[in-house]
């Protein structure tokens, strides 16, 4: 067990999610006091929480809310060393048809937990960004420094954030720390990212339908994510810094796709669904990370193949199929 984690009192936004809920397992099995901060719901669901090993979901204190109630994280915070930010809403698809929401609870969420971690002075807090912040590549590999670019209103409430964390930074010398991966997959993972789209239609169907193909990405497994979290949590001197987590390649959708298929080894053929296409001013077409700042000061580097990681996912899916719905675009 870690000695810096023992008995280290950690709140965790967004721990429902897809990365987050990874991230508590690996904070409770290092012997860290995880309050999970979920959205409410009436019937209770703890979101992907609910998949972990009731044993360790036992260890957990599971406290229900919404980011946009300042009474409510502010309640979650107290007494809280340190902050994992990852609540948001993520769909780029659904911040077409509300940005009013993705807006409120992207921002607004955001100064609130900035407002409760700044008045309750905690040691640090990570703050998740996303790696659409960047847009279309300019240059290849995309760096830190990179232009930002609201190609949709999800990747605009993204910078907005980004940038308040930058400002409580800079006036009120918050330690805070930005985390921008980029595509992350992995078990666990709902059918609303391309992985996981492929994979379920590709075990279940003779077809797999997809948006645009022509796009490339940088996919990076969640077990090096959650390790690049850890250590921006555990690292010295890197407050007010952004720090991309990529794997530094890039696979275009379609060979993606193909890759997928050979692995599962049956014959299914692709097609094109209009309805998954984003709006061509909006259609990010590559994203390639530079991830030499986090090499460099925090000491990371993915470690995880795609091949592998494409492996234990689709083993994973295989096992769970019965939690997705095979075609039905997610949104």
């Amino acid at each position: 067990m870690d000695d810096f984690w023992k008995d280290l009192s950690v709140l965790v936004t967004g721990a429902g999610g897809f990365i987050a809920s990874h991230l508590v397992e690996a904070l409770v099995n290092r012997g860290a006091n995880v309050r999970a901060f979920v959205r409410y719901n009436s019937r209770g669901d703890p979101g992907l929480l609910r998949l972990l090993p009731p044993d360790l979901v036992e260890r957990i204190e599971i406290n229900p809310g919404d980011l946009r109630n300042l009474t409510a994280v502010q309640a979650a915070m107290r007494d809280i060393a340190l902050v994992f930010h990852l609540g948001a809403l993520i769909s780029i698809p659904y911040s077409y048809r509300h940005p009013a929401e993705v807006v409120e609870t992207n921002i607004l969420g955001t100064l609130n937990v900035l407002q409760a971690a700044s008045e309750h002075g905690v040691k640090r807090l990570i703050h998740t960004s996303s790696s659409e912040v960047y847009g279309t590549a300019l240059q290849v590999p995309i760096n830190e420094d990179h232009p930002l670019h609201g190609q949709s209103p999800y990747s605009a409430s993204k910078i907005g954030a980004d940038k308040l964390v930058e400002s409580f930074y800079c006036t009120y010398n918050l330690p805070a720390v930005t985390i921008r991966p980029f595509n992350t997959y992995g078990p666990r993972q709902s059918a609303r990212a391309v992985i996981p789209t492929i994979i379920t239609q590709a075990l279940t169907r003779p077809v797999v339908r997809l948006g645009n193909q022509d796009t490339r990405r940088d996919f990076t497994y969640i077990d090096d994510t959650v390790r690049g979290f850890l250590m921006a949590a555990q690292a010295t001197g890197v407050e007010g810094q952004t720090f991309n987590l990529g794997a530094g390649s890039e696979v275009r959708i379609a060979d993606l796709a193909q890759t997928i298929i050979q692995l599962i080894g049956r014959p299914i053929q692709i097609e094109i669904e209009p309805e998954r296409l984003r709006p061509e001013k909006s259609e990010v077409q590559r994203l390639l990370s530079d991830n030499t700042r986090a090499c460099q000061r925090l000491g990371w580097e993915p470690l995880v193949s795609l091949g592998q990681g494409l492996q234990e996912t689709i083993r994973w899916i295989d096992e769970h199929i019965d939690l997705y719905q095979p075609g039905v675009y997610q949104i």
